[in-house]
């Protein structure tokens, strides 16, 4: 019996543009994702750099653009949280069938631009839904690392098979999964998070 739910953020509640980065910063000359790039993205994610030294960094790699150029490109995936999913997520929480708690991999400039994008009333509303908000870059974690959601788990006291877990990322859900819990995988554009009664 399903007693606990862990909700991804992007591309579940919140619309993501993923292309639109890269596509921004090809302007300055981005090609391809280097192994550096990638170290220092899932470095930044996870906390363990600060926001200025990340944009340093961009910039340092990509020096014809200027570090607001280069926190715009960022922050262009993000896009825009429909109302009837904040509804959504609302009515769950008023049931009190769950205890609700949201996982996200993030940063520190994405969840900046994401309050004021969606506005902070609204951000609020959306946030008091979870019995708690785990942002990679607040935790030091990151999917699809298994130790992020063993971290959940035991913080709270869920057992895997009483918990539910859905994310956009199949790597995601495949190592949810290997603990023994319950996940959907949710397929952007073809499912909605307003269906997930059906999946439980």
């Amino acid at each position: 019996m399903i007693k606990n739910i862990i909700f991804d953020f992007g591309d579940i509640f919140i619309n993501l543009d993923k292309p639109a980065v890269f596509t921004a910063l090809a302007k300055v000359g981005y090609t391809k994702i280097t192994p550096e790039l990638d170290e220092i993205f899932k470095t930044y994610e996870m906390g363990l750099m600060t926001s200025n030294d990340f944009i340093v960094k961009l910039n340092q790699i990509f020096p014809d653009a200027s570090p607001e150029e280069i926190k715009e490109a960022w922050n262009s995936i993000l896009l825009d949280l429909p109302e009837e999913r904040l509804e959504f997520i609302e009515q769950l929480a008023k049931e009190k069938e769950y205890r609700l708690f949201l996982l996200s991999n993030t940063n520190e400039i994405h969840i900046d631009f994401a309050t004021t994008s969606i506005g902070s009333d609204r951000f609020e509303r959306f946030k008091a839904c979870f019995e708690k908000f785990y942002l990679s870059h607040e935790i030091n974690l990151r999917k699809p690392n298994t130790n992020i959601y063993e971290f959940v788990l035991a913080e709270n006291n869920l057992k895997p098979e009483e918990t539910f877990f859905v994310d956009d990322t199949k790597e995601n859900t495949d190592s949810s999964t290997e603990l023994g819990i319950k996940s959907w995988n949710l397929l952007v554009g073809e499912e909605d998070i307003t269906q997930m009664k059906s999946k439980l």
